[in-house]
């Protein structure tokens, strides 16, 4: 029987790697910028590379993984489900210098409008909107504290034991939103057994319309704040975050030839390139030497 390879990462770490985990086409182990991070196989579960994989850490807007998946496996959930805008929702984002779906005070848009919202221009307007949606309470302060709740419950049911939330959006004011790269991982391939999920976190741009208060037809139009998307050959999600203490943050996926990989990066200030390095150490391919990331239009919404 073959030993595991051990490799010495360029911290300094040690990084264990079973023959029967690594990629078919050994390529190097990549030296990898991002505080913490993991790559899994998205079938298996089985982490191929990790680097301070349960180190505590704050996540920013990938928070909102936790979100959305709370509203698609909520039983009996419909989609289609037309909620009203709050001013309170835009006050918020003006308040916190968040990032923003620019929904309208008094529009109407629907449950599945506001997960596009959520994730792709990473608006923290729409996330409000559905945890006061589908929380409970008799005011919107205890109806956001019951979903957060939710999301803590979920997170107990996938098992994670480093995992906290006090944020429906990753704006986390006592800094008591945290996880690791491997409970993150863990999340998001949890969330992406979801098909409505998966179709959301892998749209590039959505355009849609919803009706104002007054009757009128709206549109919006949101691009998706990952860049990953369209850059590395079969990406498909899954969320950016960026904050001052999390720094830059991003959870991805691809598929190549029926194979899937998620991988988490945490605090790294070259996150994409991260992120094709240790999809290409998966797949055993050299794309990340040759991609170029896709660009956002002038006002896009960044995080």
């Amino acid at each position: 029987m073959r030993k595991a390879a051990v490799v010495v990462l360029a911290t300094g770490s040690l990084l264990t790697i079973s023959p029967l985990a690594a990629p078919a086409h050994a390529v190097p182990v990549p030296p990898i910028a991002s505080k913490g991070a993991i790559l899994i196989n998205g079938t298996t579960g089985t982490a191929v590379y990790t680097k301070t994989p349960d180190t505590r850490r704050q996540m920013a807007s990938t928070t909102k993984i936790m979100t959305a998946a709370v509203v698609v496996t909520t039983k009996g959930i419909n989609l289609n489900h037309v909620v009203t805008v709050k001013q309170a929702y835009r006050d918020y984002v003006v308040k916190q210098g968040a990032s923003t779906a620019d929904l309208k005070t008094g529009d109407k848009v629907t449950v599945r409008q506001l997960l596009y919202g959520t994730m792709l221009p990473s608006g923290c307007d729409a996330a409000y909107a559905l945890a006061d949606l589908l929380g409970t309470g008799t005011t919107t302060a205890a109806r956001t504290k019951s979903f957060i709740g939710k999301m803590n419950k979920k997170a107990a049911e996938l098992g994670l034991k480093n995992t906290h939330f006090d944020s429906f959006d990753g704006i986390s004011s006592a800094g008591s939103n945290y996880t690791t790269p491997r409970d993150l991982a863990k999340i998001a391939k949890y969330a992406m057994t979801n098909s409505n999920f998966r179709a959301v976190v892998a749209t590039p741009k959505y355009v849609t319309t919803a009706t104002s208060s007054t009757g009128a037809k709206r549109t919006y139009t949101w691009y998706n704040t990952n860049q990953l998307l369209g850059s590395y050959k079969g990406a498909i999600g899954i969320k950016t975050g960026t904050g001052t203490a999390a720094g830059p943050c991003l959870v991805f996926a691809a598929t190549r030839d029926g194979k899937t990989f998620v991988g988490v990066t945490l605090n790294g200030a070259d996150r994409y390139k991260d992120a094709a390095k240790l999809l290409d150490f998966g797949f055993g391919s050299s794309t990340a030497q040759t991609m170029q990331l896709r660009s956002l239009p002038a006002g896009a919404e960044r995080d």
